[in-house]
């Protein structure tokens, strides 16, 4: 096999990922990419910390602090149950680069200024950190570049226009810990780590009337920062490090994020709103099936059409199950109904509900793509009103022939079923996942 380049434009952690798997399979991988040229804060949850584990990328964890404690505000109530990890993004990133160089992965720092594809090439130039030109021929390219991405002339599906505004400060060592607040026109999120490191950034609407233009965008922040007491303890007594970042939030979906020679990952694909807390989760998300996607494209062009068809729904059902997870957040928050602010997002993208029930006869089995030995081929999937794209397997077993099954006989008791799965060889936890699961369908 000739050995075809792929040439990815990012490396955070879906561009990383992305590279990575890439190159096991025996690709030669060229990555083009700029540190973020401002510090930043993100914190994630024990699952999104499995996904990096599963990832690889092992010099990227070590950066992640330990769990802190997680305060909630929200319509007035205060809870104080949860914890996340912390993450500085400048060492983050930097990790991550240095897992791509230490795999023999080309990197190149620079800027991408334009790419060309057609069905066969694509063609990226740019320039480098020492303002040389970059200009590289591939077979494939994966847009990584995140929120930043242009769009290309594709349509793309927008939510409410929204900002952030981030503000890093410098202050005495304290306790790790980290607040989300709601308040009139939008919400807060903080953090601190323990050697006094600090972050403030408030979300608000990118289109409110009152939204200043970039010079008054200082004041802005202070004023509604220093009109919240729960933030007070994350700015008092710190000085500010560097300036105040405006930050694009607004949800998007690209509508077509795949074709003959190129795919978007990531944030490039799908950006959502940051009250889910799950930017790094999505991330991982497209670039853990990208490389399969690609392989299929690149090996077998007489299964592309499918490949491309699977991307394209698992990125479009992702976006709409978070941007309505988002929309009843919002809606917890009943204080300001008359805010155009909180109007919009309890409302967007529609009113179909997250989870919609589940009767027997709404489960089936069909044939549907999925990720197969790093290739997309199609298998017998089950389908269900929550699983649109369909379940292949579950806790490591094949799910569609037991749902056959067990479609063709009565309606069992827990206890019967159980005892049919346990004489196909069914036990411990599997058994105990696959019983829940075929209870809660109405199956059993």
């Amino acid at each position: 096999m000739k050995k075809q380049r792929i040439i990815v434009a990012g490396a955070g952690p879906a561009g990383t990922v992305t590279a990575l798997k890439l190159s096991q399979l025996g690709y030669s991988v060229t990555v083009i990419a700029l540190p973020r040229p401002f510090s930043a804060c993100e914190g994630i949850s024990e699952r999104v910390l499995q996904g990096l584990q599963n990832a690889g990328l092992h010099k990227a964890l070590a950066t992640i602090a330990a769990p802190s404690r997680r305060n909630a505000n929200w319509n007035g109530s205060n809870s104080e149950a949860n914890t996340e990890r912390l993450i500085r993004r400048d060492l983050f990133d930097q990790a991550l680069l240095q897992s791509l160089q230490e795999t023999g992965i080309d990197v190149i720092n620079g800027r991408v200024n334009k790419v060309e594809v057609n069905v066969e090439r694509c063609v990226v130039s740019g320039k480098d950190t020492h303002n040389l030109p970059i200009q590289l021929e591939g077979d494939f390219f994966v847009e990584a570049r995140g929120r930043s991405t242009p769009s290309g002339k594709q349509p793309r599906m927008r939510g409410p226009e929204t900002v952030s505004l981030l503000q890093h400060w410098q202050g005495d060592p304290v306790t790790a810990q980290s607040m989300a607040t709601s308040f009139t026109d939008g919400w807060a999120w903080m953090a601190q780590f323990s050697d006094g490191s600090r972050y403030t950034q408030i979300t608000v609407a990118a289109d409110a009337k009152d939204f200043p233009s970039k010079s008054g965008l200082q004041e802005y922040f202070l004023k509604r920062l220093k009109q919240l007491p729960e933030a007070l303890p994350f700015y008092q007594g710190a000085t500010p490090r560097g300036e105040l970042v405006a930050r694009s939030s607004t949800a998007i979906l690209t509508h077509n994020p795949i074709d003959d020679a190129s795919i978007r990952i990531g944030d490039a694909a799908l950006a959502v709103d940051p009250l889910s807390g799950n930017g790094i989760f999505q991330a991982l998300s497209t670039a853990l099936v990208a490389p399969a996607v690609i392989n299929t494209i690149l090996q077998k062009p007489h299964s592309k059409a499918i490949a491309q068809q699977f991307y394209r729904e698992r990125v479009t059902h992702a976006f709409m199950r978070f941007a309505r997870m988002g929309r009843d957040f919002y809606k917890m928050e009943t204080r300001w109904p008359e805010q155009a602010f909180w109007q919009q997002r309890q409302t967007w993208p529609d009113q179909q509900p997250m989870h919609e029930p589940v009767v027997p006869q709404q489960v089936s089995v069909v044939e549907r793509p999925v990720v197969k030995e790093d290739l997309i081929e199609l298998e017998d999937v089950v389908i269900t009103p929550d699983q649109p794209l369909g379940i292949w397997h579950l806790a490591g077993i094949a799910l569609a022939p037991i749902v056959k099954d067990l479609q063709t006989q009565p309606l069992v008791d827990n206890e019967t079923l159980a005892s049919r799965l346990r004489a196909k060889g069914f036990d411990g936890p599997r058994l105990q996942a696959l019983t829940s699961w075929l209870s809660d369908q109405g199956i059993a």
